[in-house]
């Protein structure tokens, strides 16, 4: 009986380790799939505070996809949250500019673009948003394309030029994160 009992456990724990965590409870559901690997070296630290800025200035490969970048930053968070990382502990911000500026545009302005298309980048700006991430664009990109304030979707802030928020962040102790 007792080594049923360890044979059943210890197939749990396999499962639980193999399965990819989006079947897990994430911090983003529905988006920054990653895969588990509790074997690997450079598990997250949950004592460590966390200070990380993505500079994202490539655009998706279709108007209708979400935006590779954005989900890379929701893939982060997931691997904090999973890897016991607590909220107050994930200071994470992103900067979009260059070809991912229309990433965080409005649905409207989007479609104004896009020939009606919805902003595929909508439902993660706002889960990115609720997990505490500070979603921000370049005030320079966002004019050279075009977009007024007015233009993006909720919550998003203006920033005079990635050039500046990813400096000032560097200096305050934040890693940068290229893609």
């Amino acid at each position: 009986m007792h080594l049923s009992r360890l044979i059943c456990a210890a197939v749990a724990l396999a499962l639980c380790c193999a399965s990819p965590a989006s079947a897990q409870e994430a911090a983003i559901a529905g988006f920054g799939a990653f895969t588990p690997l509790p074997q690997a070296q450079e598990q997250p630290d949950p004592t460590r505070d966390y200070k990380v800025v993505f500079d994202i200035s490539g655009a998706a490969k279709a108007v209708d996809q979400v935006n590779p970048g954005l989900d890379r930053v929701a893939r982060l968070v997931n691997m904090l949250a999973a890897g016991g990382v607590p909220a107050e502990k994930r200071r994470i911000a992103l900067v979009v500019h260059g070809g991912a500026t229309d990433s965080v545009a409005s649905d409207a302005a989007y479609a104004k673009r896009h020939e009606g298309r919805k902003n595929p980048n909508t439902a993660l700006i706002a889960a990115l948003q609720a997990a505490g991430v500070s979603v921000r664009i370049c005030g320079q990109a966002m004019t050279a394309r075009g977009f007024q304030p007015a233009d993006l979707a909720p919550g998003v802030q203006v920033d005079l030029a990635a050039l500046m928020t990813t400096m000032h962040l560097q200096l305050d102790g934040y890693a940068l994160v290229v893609n």
